[in-house]
């Protein structure tokens, strides 16, 4: 048919009507099947007021949509005790506007949350009534306890063995929270947000910082912490992780798993804490809203710091919105490795032949003998992943792979981790460790890592190559280093002969180990 003269399509009637969907518009009707398990969460805190829309209940939601404004509602509330006017008018238009949205997305749960200020105000629960009146359901307004373990359990949703101390800054309150091992400890949560403390730090640095440790001198288990790692939450916190990044002209521009040793971390604090608006604004990462408060956020880090001594921080954007759902899942899932929960969506979704990843890390585990616990588990969802690009043009795989790891938010993975899986799918389509596109990757990797991506990647090419994506192949076919000597046995019940692409492939793999020779084996 030509195009050209062919009827456009019918432009939906959204005001039909049909049987038990009479009241909803005929397009969303059409797409009811996929969208059904849509859960939106609404957190209404001290400082701001987000939508986050999430795909599922599962080990790694991802979120479809994700809305925020800075509404301010705890701005003077330690002085007025009351929610701050102004910001309740814009919280209530935001949350109506949010309300709208979920409808029109079809949402299959939503839950409403609010925290510090509304907890707290004379005025919270006709603020309160307000969004009742907007949603037709309750709102949840969590305690201090509540709302410190959401907070714990966002961390761990992402770091489910985190050890150490997780510390939640919203704009009314600091929540810590002590985490053994994968599990929650003592908590306590603290007026000590950056709303709150305005009228402090309108006094200076000195009254703000009396105030912080007269609050911290009553948590006898902070000094005790000493070596562990610092999780920092929060907006204000984030904040600084990206002026960090900015100093040090950092290869990856994300906060999710950025990590920094105590010191620096303590150093960058303290020289934050003393900086006025002017300064902070030369810091192309920062929201203009953020500049107001981030000396104070820095100088509450600083204390922090001093007292607990920690070996690192790691960042996380995971927080209350990510603890609520990770909270709802069952135990068994909440014992899921997230980096593998997060493989496998991806492979089944994006992969050619199914997930091939169990069989190609079994068929190329004997060129890692000394491997640890953690190498092997990045080995494993490096080959989960090792097919999800073949629809890019086989120009652009290579560098597909890369961007597109190195920028995906499913994975909850340390920056290094992440460089080590981006680089090695990179050279898994081609690409090579020692090109300009590999150097962002490359720059948060050592030299034993580099060359470790790069056998795995060559290794990668190999498997494919051999085995077209059957698991037979790979299941009747061995490889073996011994001797500086790279082998691959095809034994006579494999019917497919090796060619001159496998030839050339195997030879690249052996040049990365640094084999003297490599054969095959019939």
């Amino acid at each position: 048919m030509d195009k050209s003269t062919a009827s456009p399509p019918p432009t939906p009637n959204l005001g039909e009507k049909a049987g038990k969907d009479a009241a909803a518009p005929a397009l969303y009707r059409k797409r009811k099947r996929s969208i059904l398990k849509r859960i939106a969460i609404i957190d209404i805190g001290s400082n701001s007021v987000r939508l986050v829309v999430f795909d599922e209940l599962k080990r790694m939601p991802l979120p479809l949509f994700n809305e925020k404004v800075l509404c301010g509602l705890g701005r003077g509330v330690e002085e007025s005790g009351k929610l701050n006017q102004a910001g309740v008018t814009l919280a209530l238009e935001t949350l109506k506007r949010f309300a709208g949205l979920t409808t029109a997305m079809r949402v299959s749960r939503l839950d409403l949350y609010a925290t510090a200020a509304v907890r707290d105000a004379s005025n919270g629960a006709a603020f309160i009534a307000g969004i009742k009146n907007i949603f037709g359901r309750a709102v949840k307004v969590l305690s201090g306890r509540e709302e410190a373990r959401f907070a714990a359990f966002g961390v761990l949703s992402a770091n489910p063995r985190a050890d150490g101390v997780t510390g939640d800054l919203g704009g009314g309150s600091l929540e810590l929270v002590e985490l053994v091992r994968g599990e929650i400890g003592e908590g306590a949560t603290f007026p000590l947000g950056p709303l709150r403390m305005q009228a402090a730090w309108r006094k200076g640095p000195d009254a703000a910082r009396r105030v912080i440790n007269e609050h911290l001198d009553h948590l006898t288990w902070l000094d005790q912490v000493e070596g562990q790692v610092f999780f920092p939450v929060g907006g204000a916190w984030r904040s600084l992780a990206k002026l960090h990044m900015d100093e040090t002209n950092y290869a990856l521009h994300m906060v999710q798993g950025y990590a920094m040793s105590g010191a620096q971390a303590l150093d960058m604090a303290r020289r934050v804490s003393r900086m006025d608006r002017a300064q902070l604004a030369g810091y192309p990462s920062l929201s203009h809203r953020r500049l107001e408060t981030l000396a104070y956020a820095a100088l509450l880090l600083e204390q922090l710091l001093v007292r607990m001594r920690p070996s690192k921080l790691v960042f996380t954007s995971f927080g209350l919105r990510e603890g609520a759902l990770y909270d709802r899942l069952s135990e068994e899932m909440q014992r899921e490795d997230p980096l593998a929960a997060a493989v496998a969506d991806w492979a089944r979704h994006d992969g050619r032949f199914g997930d091939l990843g169990t069989a190609i890390a079994n068929w190329c585990a004997p060129l890692f003998p000394d491997e640890t616990e953690v190498e092997q588990r990045l080995r494993l969802a490096v080959c989960r992943l090792s097919d999800v690009g073949w629809r890019y043009h086989t120009d652009y795989r290579a560098e597909q792979m890369l961007l597109r790891v190195l920028r995906a938010q499913e994975l909850c993975v340390v920056h290094d981790q992440r460089a080590f899986i981006a680089l090695t799918l990179y050279v898994r389509y081609g690409g090579s460790v020692r090109s300009v596109k590999a150097r962002a990757a490359c720059q948060l990797l050592d030299a034993a890592a580099i060359k470790r991506a790069e056998i795995l990647g060559k290794a990668l090419r190999v498997a494919y190559v051999l085995s077209g994506g059957a698991v037979d192949m790979l299941d009747h076919t061995a490889l073996r280093i011994a001797r500086d000597e790279l082998t691959l046995a095809l034994p006579q019940e494999v019917e497919v002969p090796s060619g001159q692409v496998l030839e050339r492939r195997l030879s690249s793999l052996a040049t990365a180990l640094d084999a003297d020779k490599f054969q095959l084996l019939d």
